[in-house]
């Protein structure tokens, strides 16, 4: 499947992140745009958390993940 590139503080965060994406518009915190906008934002977030794997990462060579002894880049 996909190289996990996601380490557990940035998944963490990114939950949180996520979940509170979510909820704002519950709470009639966000605008009429937004209102769709932050959802989609937060469910991806708690996808790429959940997957330990980010695109964007994967795209621009980052991980958040330690190095483990003989892994290589």
């Amino acid at each position: 499947m996909f190289a996990k590139n996601v380490g557990t503080p940035d998944r963490v965060a990114r939950a949180i992140l996520g979940l509170v994406l979510l909820a704002l518009p519950l709470f009639g915190v966000a605008g009429p745009v937004l209102v769709w906008l932050l959802p989609v934002i937060g469910l991806v977030l708690l996808g790429t958390a959940s997957l330990s794997f980010c695109p964007i990462y994967r795209v621009l060579g980052l991980s958040s993940r330690p190095r483990i002894k003989g892994d290589h880049p």
